[in-house]
């Protein structure tokens, strides 16, 4: 082996011999967040002392503070690294917490040899942690076995932890929601434990104020059978699922109601009520959107239409692009990136979706779509990695970094977001585009965070239909 190489990283330890009574190493790590964050997912220990924010704020420590063991941690690493280093086995240790670690915090720790055991080639280290005004947050005794023959080893990159939260970034969208008056909203039938506890802690959230279109009895039912309270929900007693739809699509009509609110029933029974209504038709098509965190992309992510458009037309593609690209400037990006998917980056007329893609940027060139910035076909990866686009020798200002994914057809674009959802461990919410009101649309398999997060987006869209009818109307007057 070529130990000299220069491009690898090595580690050498100190034997037993070479260790002498008051000689001593030490390292130095300043900690953050994501330390803590990381810590308690591997530790599993998630006391609320170490990651709610406002919990630690009230106790004794007035804030976050670090794992105590996350300091012996540190000890840990400086045996098994470079003091002694690799060979050492760690027989025991004794440990004073002293002082509270909080993020931020830069701590130096110290390891000195206090004893040797030349018969049992032993050693006792004294420990000792302080942070960057010296004070001592940690100090102790640890047993050691050095090691007794000379090693060195290249240095192993330890794996890296993506850190991904989805209740802080639910707080992260409920805050653009925060300032916003609550919005009176239709759930379409809510007889079953999801949709009924969604729309209720949506409301818990202060984001609408709930009007219950569903049998009452079940609906009843379902909050006693699984602790859910209704107080401050309106329900309105009708006999069954079709009745629900038609009387919230008539009320929203009417304007009684600015949001729908998808309960347990098919999704077309309730799409089929909102068209019926002629009063909610905007002129152009009913898309869905899904919104993702990605924990492996910098921002959030929009795919469309995955869930209602099966085969769409290219003009269904220009109404589900529009209709996307407004809802990315309503969450505040300016002029949204749109990557149309197809499986290759290329024009190819055996694939018909990349003759889509091509039609569309021109489509976009000449003004028939507007707001956004079109290129395509885009493979999946082109679209959304800078490293792919490099390697491939893409000149594109959408390539690697879109904001809206449109994919060729529904079959593609549900496999998109599935995967996206149950293999990337993305978090996601949905909203159905193109009517008068924004429409919450939640699968059957979403958790209470999708359910309050594609409420979040409903309001956000409520509030610019508000805004939309004031602008007019002061144009009007």
């Amino acid at each position: 082996m070529n130990t000299n190489a220069p491009h690898i990283e090595w580690m050498e330890n100190v034997t037993f011999d070479e260790l002498s009574v008051g000689l001593s190493a030490r390292l130095v790590r300043t900690l953050t967040l994501e330390d803590i964050q990381a810590f308690a997912a591997v530790s599993g220990d998630i006391n609320p002392a170490h990651l709610n924010a406002e919990y630690a704020d009230a106790s004794m420590f007035h804030g976050v503070i670090a794992h105590g063991m996350l300091g012996a941690a540190l000890i840990s690493a400086l045996f098994g690294t470079r003091f002694p280093g690799p060979g050492t086995i760690y027989l025991g240790q004794e440990l004073k917490f002293t002082k509270p670690v909080r993020i931020g915090d830069t701590l130096t720790v110290l390891a000195t040899v206090a004893e040797k055991d030349d018969e049992k080639k032993r050693v006792q280290m004294d420990c000792l942690v302080t942070n960057q005004k010296g004070e001592v947050v940690l100090k102790g005794e640890a047993k050691l076995m050095p090691p007794t023959q000379k090693v060195r080893v290249p240095k192993v990159n330890a794996p890296q932890i993506q850190l991904f939260d989805p209740e802080a970034r639910l707080k992260d969208l409920l805050a653009r929601a925060e300032p916003l008056e609550a919005v009176r909203c239709a759930v379409v039938h809510p007889c079953d434990e999801g949709s009924l506890s969604g729309a209720m802690d949506s409301a818990r959230y202060g984001l609408v104020i709930p009007v219950l279109i569903g049998p009452e009895g079940r609906i009843r039912r379902v909050a006693q059978d699984h602790g859910i309270s209704l107080d401050g929900a309106e329900i309105i007693s009708v006999e069954h699922s079709h009745a629900a739809a038609e009387l919230a699509a008539a009320m929203a009509a009417r304007k009684e109601v600015e949001i729908l609110m998808k309960g347990s029933l098919h999704t077309d029974e309730l799409l089929k009520a909102v068209l019926s209504q002629p009063s909610l038709r905007t002129g152009r098509r009913l898309s869905h959107i899904f919104r993702f965190d990605v924990p492996l992309y910098a921002k959030p992510l929009l795919i469309t239409d995955a869930a209602i458009n099966i085969r769409p037309s290219l003009q269904d593609k220009v109404d589900i692009i529009q209709n996307a690209i407004h809802f990315a400037q309503i969450m505040g990006v300016e002029q949204p990136k749109v990557a149309i998917l197809s499986a290759v980056e290329t024009v190819t007329p055996s694939i018909p979706s990349t003759i889509d893609a091509a039609a569309l940027c021109k489509m976009s060139d000449r003004g028939q779509i507007q707001g956004g910035l079109l290129d395509g076909p885009l493979a999946f990866d082109n679209a959304i990695s800078m490293e792919a686009v490099r390697i491939k020798g893409i000149v594109s200002e959408v390539a690697g970094q879109a904001d809206i994914l449109a994919v060729p057809d529904l079959e593609s674009g549900n496999m998109v977001a599935k995967q996206l959802e149950y293999l990337a461990g993305a978090s996601g919410s949905g909203l159905v585009l193109g009517a008068r009101v924004p429409i919450a649309l939640t699968s059957r398999a979403d958790g209470p965070i999708a359910r309050v997060a594609s409420c979040v987006l409903a309001v956000l869209a409520a509030h610019d239909v508000r805004k939309q009818q004031a602008d007019n109307a002061w144009k009007q007057g």
